[in-house]
């Protein structure tokens, strides 16, 4: 007796999102288009098409799913811890979708989990004494920092173990007499006396600490 086809999955527009989010992280979002999501899915890209309306919605999607990831500040909470959960938690999650701080930054991103997010970020300052116009600088200047931060990292050229030979061999390059700060930060870090690390932490104290000057002066 023959064995009963196996009844297909209905798709739906969770599904869409939840495969081309997979693919994503796995191959990039250059990789991403409709027929391989239709290959992937194993139907039809046009079927696609009754549930993610093109290629733009479907990046729209994506974000908004990201997004859904990341710690959503609490209103009346002390406002400095708040700032840095959400920083640290976005940092975590960027770089776990490594495709994705490019649109965030580059596209008009208004779905609901970003809305929410962005209110709740601005609520958290506004309770805490930012006026309007300072909790908007405050909440984009973090933001600008963890991604140029995130960015960086992505794409920086060497691993941390390269950073000493990396520094022996471009040591010549940058005589004394010319550069002698880079001469020396090279020195410090060939004599192991500075890793050459940079951490989120640090940045965000320093930002943190000045939101907190403007907003006691208020």
């Amino acid at each position: 007796m023959a064995a009963k086809a196996r009844k297909r999955v209905p798709l739906t527009s969770e599904k869409v999102l939840a495969t081309a989010l997979r693919m994503a992280d796995r191959k990039g979002i250059e990789a991403l288009s409709m027929r391989n999501l239709g290959q992937a899915l194993k139907v039809e890209a046009m079927s696609i098409y009754n549930h993610v309306p093109g290629k733009e919605c479907l990046l729209d999607g994506l974000v908004e799913l990201v997004v859904g990831e990341l710690e959503l500040p609490e209103v009346g909470r002390d406002w400095r811890s708040a700032m840095r959960g959400r920083a640290m938690t976005a940092h975590r999650v960027l770089m776990q979708h490594p495709w994705v701080t490019m649109l965030l930054v580059s596209r008009m991103n208004v779905g609901p989990n970003m809305l929410r997010y962005i209110d709740r970020t601005v609520g958290c300052l506004r309770e805490a004494g930012f006026s309007w116009a300072m909790a908007d600088h405050a909440w984009n200047t973090l933001d600008a920092f963890t991604y140029g931060f995130t960015l960086r990292q992505l794409n920086f050229p060497l691993e941390p173990q390269q950073y000493v030979p990396a520094a022996r061999q471009f040591l010549p390059t940058i005589p004394v007499e010319q550069f002698p700060y880079m001469h020396g930060l090279s020195q410090e870090i060939i004599a192991g006396r500075h890793d050459g690390l940079q951490h989120l932490e640090l940045g965000l104290e320093l930002l943190l600490n000045g939101l907190e000057q403007l907003r006691s002066r208020r």
